[in-house]
């Protein structure tokens, strides 16, 4: 493999472990979150910014197309959550969430997709939720969030299409990462319950779509949102 990938939020997490494995698959990737970079490897390129910073994020990819000529494959992970009743939200929340989730999706994926179209292909891949679907409550504004980025994928995949673009997303079920650490462990569990299969989704299932999507033989799959656990839109 040596497709050049763009992925967000990888300082830790599920975007780390993204980048760690197409990197051993022998694919050059760069990487983009707020703190500083934790791969050290020489097919890793790390920047430090915030998705939501329009101004950053158009230099980094000006600067991945002098260096590489090409974005092959964009998985917009970067993201955050927050539980809590809406009567308890505070407005400067809502911001945070829908800027990093939605906005920050939005201009990474304009500014690959830029790349992309000269090139005349491209895979971008964008992370949806299975809070959506289920209507969780406590989760409006993240939910809510993320309902946008299924539509925002639906019709991209139609805009992009003519470039040989597809454009889809994974619905993870709840992983165990840092976005529930503070979630109560009974609240966890009630919400497994509303899954055809009652357990926690692993970094390897979420890879196991993408892998789908990203694949040469996937060309015409664009627009659809596959969310895990046997959870249905």
């Amino acid at each position: 493999m040596n497709n050049i990938f763009l992925i967000s939020g990888t300082r830790k997490g599920i975007g780390r472990e993204l980048c760690l494995h197409f990197l051993s698959k022998g694919a050059t990737v760069i990487g983009c979150s707020r703190g500083e970079g934790s791969i050290q490897n020489e097919n890793y390129c790390h920047y430090s910014l915030d998705v939501s910073d329009e101004t950053a994020v158009t230099a980094m990819v000006r600067e991945i197309a002098e260096k590489f000529g090409r974005i092959d494959v964009l998985i917009n992970n970067a993201g955050i959550a927050s539980m809590n009743h809406i009567l308890l939200t505070p407005v400067s929340s809502v911001k945070k969430i829908i800027s990093t989730n939605f906005i920050g999706t939005f201009i990474m994926t304009r500014e690959a997709a830029k790349l992309m179209t000269k090139n005349k292909y491209g895979r971008i891949v964008n992370m949806a939720t299975v809070a959506t679907p289920l209507r969780l409550m406590g989760e409006a504004i993240y939910a809510s969030s993320k309902a946008a980025i299924v539509n925002f994928t639906e019709i991209a995949s139609k805009e992009l299409a003519e470039f040989n673009i597809t454009v889809n997303a994974v619905g993870p079920t709840p992983v165990k990462t840092d976005l529930i650490k503070n979630v109560p462990k009974a609240k966890m569990e009630s919400l497994l319950q509303l899954q055809a299969i009652h357990r926690y989704g692993t970094f390897k299932d979420i890879l196991n779509c993408i892998e789908f999507f990203i694949a040469p033989g996937s060309d015409f799959i664009t627009g659809q949102t596959l969310y895990l656990g046997g959870v249905n839109p």
